[in-house]
């Protein structure tokens, strides 16, 4: 039996609705069933398309409804067509047997493409940091080249970076200055990002290490390896701040990172019977651990926006 509407994942449902802003788009403007051979990846598209549970429920979800809110794309030079928003919605056509899926063509500049994908895609679940890194920084950069060329309809120009990046964060809830700290990763070598996306390695102290040299960041890996153990933020802070005043070297590298880190205690245990009351009798522990974290998420990111202004 196919799986019902009900069971479908927060992902599944990004795949199939989209954002408000694109249902009210699709009601004005026409509609094609496109060939999915015509249909070619954004350059550099910053978000993975994964074949994970979330892609399984959507092409289940896609084989019993369709496709109920077209991709958007726009033309290519080079024929065909370029995806902005859709790209796990195509890869699930693709699975599902389908040859087309409804498209609608836009005719959109660099900038204005950049934007639209980013923010048709950011509010996903279980983005990685680099991706968010990635699209952050695509999404400034069209900011920036756009207010360089202001618009009829808006002729004020972006002014200062905090600014900027506040816009940025604007579709997915971020200040501008987490915002900025993303951005900061893409300063990681890719093995960093890596360990990051692994959760090796902590945002915070990320963002400290992505002000080393590259150089100095090879380094760092052969000292991780060597030492087995990551910096915590104390270490992070104290390689960049020897790099700064170009001090680091494989010596005062190993000397910090060598050094014993002093035990955090930052065990929580809440009983389960004073939560399970707020939950339906079938959650599982983990299910019930995933939903209170979704929520402290959006606890601290409001937290952080009331902090910005």
């Amino acid at each position: 039996m196919k799986s019902s509407a009900k069971n479908i994942s927060l992902n599944s449902y990004d795949d199939i609705f989209s954002t408000e802003e694109t249902r009210e788009d699709a009601k004005r403007e026409k509609v094609t069933d496109m060939p999915l051979s015509e249909l070619h990846p954004f350059p550099d598209h910053p978000f993975q398309v994964r074949d994970d549970d979330a892609m399984k429920e959507t092409v289940e979800s896609i084989k019993e409804y369709g496709v109920l809110v077209p991709a958007i794309v726009r033309p290519r030079a080079d024929g065909g067509y370029e995806l902005i928003s859709g790209h796990r919605r195509k890869h699930a056509c693709e699975l599902a047997g389908l040859p087309t899926m409804p498209v609608i063509v836009r005719n959109l500049d660099d900038d204005a493409a950049t934007i639209i994908m980013v923010d048709s895609n950011i509010q996903r679940e279980n983005i990685l940091p680099s991706e968010r890194a990635k699209a952050y920084k695509m999404k400034l950069d069209a900011i920036r080249r756009q207010a360089g060329r202001p618009s009829k309809e808006n002729s004020r120009q972006v002014v200062g970076n905090l600014e900027s990046a506040a816009i940025v964060g604007k579709e997915s809830g971020e200040s501008g200055r987490q915002v900025q700290r993303f951005i900061r990763l893409n300063e990681l070598t890719p093995e960093l990002q890596q360990m990051v996306d692994d959760k090796k390695i902590a945002m915070t102290p990320a963002v400290e290490l992505s002000y080393l040299k590259p150089e100095e960041q090879t380094l760092l890996l052969d000292t991780i390896e060597s030492e087995q153990a990551t910096p915590s933020l104390s270490q992070a802070q104290r390689l960049k701040k020897f790099s700064a005043e170009g001090h680091l070297n494989e010596d005062s590298m190993l000397a910090i990172m060598s050094e014993e880190k002093k035990p955090e205690k930052n065990d929580l245990t809440i009983a389960g019977d004073k939560v399970r009351k707020y939950f339906p009798k079938s959650y599982t522990p983990q299910q019930m651990e995933q939903v209170i974290l979704r929520l402290l998420e959006g606890w601290q990111k409001k937290r952080q926006r009331d902090q910005e202004w």
